[in-house]
């Protein structure tokens, strides 16, 4: 008897479903303006560093993330050996390279 009297009580609610879709579009408006701010522009910048991971080869002047300067002596595929010194190389992962020094940087 209880379950049936709330069913009721329940279904007593008007059926009206356009006041429920409208208090969604605030939050879909939101999710739009985050992902053109913020997910799009980052999915570029990633799809940019990719390419450029992909494009060095062996004597590009290259930044790392820590900010070492270095030129790439010899490239495997998941790692780099950048010379940062005379007598001195390093070897570290290629996700590492932050990018590559343009001529006027020296």
């Amino acid at each position: 008897m209880i379950q049936s009297s709330l069913a009721w009580a329940q279904a007593g609610t008007g059926g009206d479903n356009s006041a429920g879709l409208l208090s969604l579009i605030p939050f879909l408006l939101i999710f739009v303006v985050f992902y053109f701010l913020l997910i799009l522009p980052q999915q570029r910048r990633q799809k940019k560093q990719r390419e450029m991971l992909a494009a060095i080869k062996k004597g590009d002047k290259i930044v790392t993330t820590g900010g070492i300067w270095g030129t790439i002596t010899n490239l495997d595929k998941e790692t780099v050996t950048v010379q940062i010194a005379d007598n001195t190389k390093v070897r570290m992962q290629r996700d590492h390279v932050a990018r590559i020094r343009t001529t006027e940087e020296g």
